[in-house]
């Protein structure tokens, strides 16, 4: 058994202009937006505060800027391979190029915590933001239909080999019986995506210049009200534990807001259906991520200095802060509101999105059964695959807390993007005369430079986080050599003549 077997970059490229099955049509301008749509989300409107309050303080601003100093070493790297490779497999396709098949369904195992885990993630933010938006005009839906039924303590003091009882024990019945609206939400948008590929990205260029001028707002009006005695100190002193305030608070909370930057990914796994993705996967990558970069930072500097950042570990932070400015602001309150709601449904969408178009492309590599890659015949979307996706997704999004699922989201997303970085580096020396519509600058230093901070952001995660992920790849490497590398197609020839 050869687990490291490469397809080639050559058959790839083939395969780009052979396999017509997806619609070519999203421009720059949609790709963008797709960028836009997943990155400016929960990472603003959820995650922010519970990060400030809990590890970084107003110091929260230093962790947007490692994250993206993180995602821009990675997203040059993917922008290289996706000018190169425009396939819908994303990070997964880009591991099979260069490091192997065993390594490409490692990034593709772990990109199912990134969609699948952050589609339900966001779909909780979500619901939390309509249950407060309908209650302010007298809609009260029982808590019992709002929230998960579970909850999970922390590890506090894990070690490795209690494992299996971080799994097995901590979980408390919340009285709850399923998020709802957190399904609901899932629902209709994976009917959506079912219908068709250029409808989902017309819906998400509204959603996006909708929240985009929310946040706009906010920045601009609340910019007024800052109380400079909120940044004292700035990055609060260590409380005597690692990653809680101090440095360590700044890397860890980066490490858990590291889900704020995940959807630039999802622009790649349109490639595919882009109709000049040797010029315009570059463009998108990296443009969607420098905007949503300078947003974070502004909104974090605006969000801690009108509220002290111990009262934004709250399902809705920025609303929160705008309700302490007093009734006259009271219309920007609801505003808010409506781009949250807004500005959520396009993350979900796009992560939604994303994750069909890995399992197709797993599934045409035969690494997964052949009903992942069925299209639909009217629709041209792979509507198996994503009718699966949005079922799970909706149990995962009705069943756990959200403190739980951006953790596993967000250590998922950067091992993945690590393996990517390693990829450009690998593939530059072992074919180094591949066309490269778009070249990594300074290869050398930028690909290296990436694996290490994606993986000093991994090292700042929880400890039980880092324990779930080595389950979950368990349970990835059982169905790799049970199913996988049985069926996958690059297979020696004599295993495929028994």
């Amino acid at each position: 058994m050869n687990l490291f077997r490469r397809r080639s970059v050559a058959d790839l490229q083939g395969e780009v202009l052979a396999d017509q099955s997806l619609k070519r049509a999203l421009g720059p301008i949609n790709l963008t937006s797709l960028g836009i749509g997943a990155i400016i989300g929960a990472g603003i409107f959820v995650l922010t505060g519970h990060a400030a309050a809990q590890y970084a303080g107003p110091g929260i601003v230093y962790s947007f800027i490692l994250s993206g100093i993180a995602c821009a070493f990675a997203g040059l790297c993917y922008a290289e391979f996706a000018s190169m490779i425009p396939l819908s497999g994303s990070a997964y396709t880009y591991g099979y190029a260069t490091l192997g098949e065993f390594v490409a369904w490692i990034i593709g195992w772990s990109l199912i915590l990134e969609y699948l885990f952050a589609a339900g993630t966001v779909a909780v933010g979500w619901s939390g933001y309509v249950v407060s938006f309908l209650k302010d005009f007298g809609i009260t839906i029982p808590a019992a239909f709002t929230s998960a039924p579970y909850d999970h303590v922390t590890g506090a003091n894990l070690h490795w080999w209690n494992i299996w009882q971080l799994f097995a024990h901590g979980w408390t019945s919340t009285g709850a019986v399923l998020n709802v609206p957190a399904m609901l939400i899932i629902a209709v948008i994976t009917i959506l995506l079912v219908i068709g590929i250029k409808e989902s990205a017309n819906f998400n260029n509204v959603i996006v210049a909708l929240k985009l001028l929310v946040i706009l707002t906010f920045i601009a009006v609340c910019a007024a009200y800052i109380n400079h005695a909120n940044w004292h100190p700035f990055v609060p002193p260590n409380t005597g534990h690692w990653g809680e305030f101090g440095w360590s608070g700044v890397v860890r909370a980066a490490g858990v807001i590291f889900f704020a930057y995940i959807g630039f990914d999802a622009v790649s796994t349109a490639a595919q259906e882009a109709k000049n993705p040797q010029r315009d996967m570059p463009l998108s990558l990296l443009g969607s991520l420098g905007i949503c970069t300078v947003l974070y930072i502004s909104v974090s500097l605006v969000l801690t200095g009108v509220v002290s950042y111990t009262q934004l570990n709250v399902p809705a932070p920025i609303a929160v802060a705008v309700s302490t400015l007093g009734p006259k602001l009271a219309w920007l309150e609801y505003f808010i509101k409506i781009g949250a709601i807004a500005g959520l449904s396009s993350v979900i969408l796009v992560m939604l999105l994303g994750q069909p178009r890995i399992f197709y492309t797993m599934s045409k590599d035969g690494l997964l059964p052949p009903v992942f890659s069925t299209v639909h015949p009217r629709f041209r979307t792979p509507w198996v695959a994503q009718l699966i996706t949005g079922v799970v997704a909706m149990l995962i999004g009705g069943l756990f807390p959200i403190g739980l699922l951006g953790e596993l989201v967000s250590i998922g997303t950067l091992l993945a993007f690590a393996i990517v970085c390693a990829g450009v580096f690998v593939l530059r020396f072992t074919d180094p005369e591949i066309k490269r519509p778009f070249r990594t600058p300074i290869f050398w230093l930028t690909a290296p430079l990436g694996v290490l901070s994606c993986g000093y952001l991994m090292y700042g995660l929880p400890p039980d986080t880092w324990a779930r992920l080595i389950v979950w790849m368990v349970v990835g490497l059982v169905v790799y050599f049970t199913y996988s590398c049985r069926h996958s197609k690059l297979q020696k020839p004599q295993s495929r003549q028994r």
